[in-house]
């Protein structure tokens, strides 16, 4: 690492190109910035048509979104040219020259470098000059909240971005928009985090106090008259309210989490009594309240090997090779008191990492287990051949699903005969993939286009893409399921 303290170092910028001469970068050279308002920033100079080197329309990019046109710009000096390995090696240097210092030289100083290992950080949105550990200057826009830990410089799109570990010294340089519109948020948080300090209390809207279990207890007497198995925790199912307070005063809201270090309150303005807060929290969890009739829900019983049963069978009627064994190794599923209320639960290792499973009926928690029964079958069931679906070359042409594409149609058989599809589809940024197995009752068609018939009622073609005329005239396909 360099010997020098980046604490008294200056850097003296002496090679400054004026944008009036038309005189520009290179395409996508990085560059220190002189605005025609004095202020200080850097950019990747970005030309509007590449081709045409004389030109000086364009812009130099900072970040995503985050550009300054060229028409903002008065002076530019290189970043990429030069590195400071060897000067930044001796350990009494306080001052490195970038180019020569004749008479008449327009020249910039810039000083007060800091170090990350001084436990130093830029604030919030700060875009900065730095100083790299392979002795190269570059800039960038502080984001305290992207990076491994404690942030990075974000300095071109797509958050392309120097990491802490990359950054040397730092130095801050002008202030802009964007980091105004941060110190002006910041200043906004605390001015909100002196408001609730003491925060007023509407005594109409608050006649119950503000214990918002208090609420819940009277919203909960009337929820009995129609559902006598009401509980609190049942009406908490739905996202719970709280009373907090929210710009000085109480309030009721929903907790919505945090954004930026400050937590996120959804109000309730629906009405301005306790009263009618307590008739709206009747009405806003009559649903979840609903869907947890125990009489319904635990229709069997409190043994939950009897749901285990009855899934376990319904599975093997088509999943034919399946076994206790193989289901023992998955999910494990039980019946328990949570917060006072019966639920379903599964957990895989441990028993005390329990999740609760929302289930409002015997029949959708049956359902559940299926679900998990299956994939357990299907990852036991070794695959033995593929055949992938030729997308290409399909008579319909490419699939196209609501803006995705189809990327892979692969047919699997596996090591008991049997066959599942997975099907594959994406955009330029994200995708997905969805797994069916295909059941026996398909294969009990005499003809590959009966099989198709009752195929696509399981993989239907308006979902994943592929027609009964793109798999019918498939002959390598239709030999491979057997036909």
């Amino acid at each position: 690492m360099f010997k020098c303290d980046c604490s008294n170092l200056r850097l003296s910028f002496n090679e400054f190109h004026n944008v009036e001469a038309n005189n520009m970068p290179e395409y996508g050279e990085f560059c220190l910035l002189e605005l025609k308002d004095g202020r200080y920033t850097g950019g990747e100079w970005t030309p509007k048509n590449y081709r045409d080197k004389r030109s000086v329309a364009g812009k130099f990019i900072r970040g995503t979104a985050d550009t300054v046109d060229v028409s903002e710009v008065a002076k530019w000096h290189s970043l990429d040219r030069y590195d400071l390995t060897n000067c930044l090696e001796e350990e009494d240097i306080n001052l490195i020259n970038l180019g020569p210092r004749d008479e008449g030289v327009y020249t910039v100083r810039f000083k007060d470098f800091k170090s990350f290992k001084d436990n130093a950080f830029p604030k919030s949105e700060q875009y900065c000059l730095l100083i790299l550990n392979n002795g190269c200057l570059a800039s960038g826009r502080w984001d305290r909240w992207s990076g491994e830990k404690g942030g990075t410089f974000i300095y071109a799109p797509a958050l392309a971005s120097h990491s802490m570990k990359e950054v040397w010294a730092w130095t801050p340089l002008s202030s802009d928009d964007t980091f105004e519109q941060e110190e002006e948020e910041e200043r906004e948080r605390k001015r909100e985090e002196e408001l609730n300090r003491s925060p007023s209390t509407d005594p109409v809207k608050f006649k119950y106090g503000t214990d918002i279990n208090v609420y819940y207890e009277k919203a909960l007497e009337k929820l009995r008259r129609d559902y006598p198995w009401a509980t609190v925790t049942q009406m908490k199912k739905r996202t719970p309210y709280i009373i907090t307070p929210l710009h000085g005063r109480y309030v009721f809201g929903q907790d919505n989490g945090t954004f930026m270090d400050s937590k996120v309150i959804e109000e309730w303005t629906d009405g301005n009594t306790a009263d009618e807060f307590i008739d709206y929290l009747c009405e806003y969890t009559s649903e979840a309240v609903k869907d947890s009739d125990p009489a319904v829900k635990f229709r069997l019983g409190l043994d939950v090997d009897v749901y285990l049963k009855k899934a376990f069978d319904n599975v093997k009627k088509d999943y034919r090779w399946l076994d206790e064994k193989t289901v023992s190794g998955g999910w494990h599923y039980g019946i328990k008191q949570v917060e006072g209320d019966w639920e379903f639960i599964r957990w895989l290792d441990d028993e005390d990492d329990i999740t609760v499973m929302d289930c409002s009926s015997a029949e959708r928690f049956i359902e559940n287990v299926e679900h998990d029964y299956q994939n357990e079958a299907l990852r036991a069931n070794h695959v033995v051949a593929k055949y992938a679906v030729p997308i290409g070359s399909l008579p319909s042409g490419s699939a196209d699903l609501n803006g995705w594409h189809l990327e892979h149609y692969i047919f699997s058989k596996m090591r008991t005969g049997d066959y599942k599809v997975n099907v594959q589809a994406g955009d330029r940024v994200t995708g997905g993939s969805r797994e069916f197995f295909i059941p026996p009752c398909c294969f009990e068609a005499g003809t590959y286009e009966e099989f198709l018939d009752r195929y696509l009622e399981i993989v239907p073609s308006h979902s994943f893409g592929l027609n009964k005329e793109d798999l019918l005239s498939d002959k390598k396909l239709e030999k491979f399921l057997g036909y």
